[in-house]
């Protein structure tokens, strides 16, 4: 079963309520490193190449093999790590539940009370 939403999640801490595509995609290329109560952005990122995978690239404007030579260059260039890539979505909701100032997306039906979520991107189905 393909998910018809994703949700872009939260620790419960993070001040931010809502985040535009743009800053979105400054948190997950490292442009911004912490969040506006200083506290530093942990981000997570999906392994399986998956559909709640390739509908939030979609949602950053990037194609996944784009999204890598970007953490490529900031690691070469000692600027940033790449964001951890986990082996589930039920593992990015418990991360980031007990990550103070992490990020990540998982599909919305697996969003626990844990965690805040940000945003939440619709499928457009044809």
């Amino acid at each position: 079963m393909a998910f018809a939403q994703i949700a872009i999640i939260a620790h419960k801490a993070v001040p931010e309520d809502t985040l535009s595509q743009a800053l979105l995609l400054d948190f997950y290329s490292g442009e911004i490193k912490s969040w506006s109560n200083k506290v530093p952005v942990v981000v997570f990122d999906l392994k399986p190449v998956g559909e709640t995978r390739e509908l939030f690239y979609k949602l950053l404007g990037k194609t996944s093999s784009r999204m890598k030579s970007i953490w490529l260059k900031k690691l070469l260039m000692g600027e940033g790590e790449p964001p951890a890539a986990l082996e589930s979505e039920e593992e990015v909701v418990k991360k980031v539940a007990a990550t103070r100032g992490a990020i990540g997306y998982v599909g919305k039906v697996k969003v626990t009370g844990e965690v805040k979520i940000i945003t939440v991107v619709a499928k457009k189905e044809k």
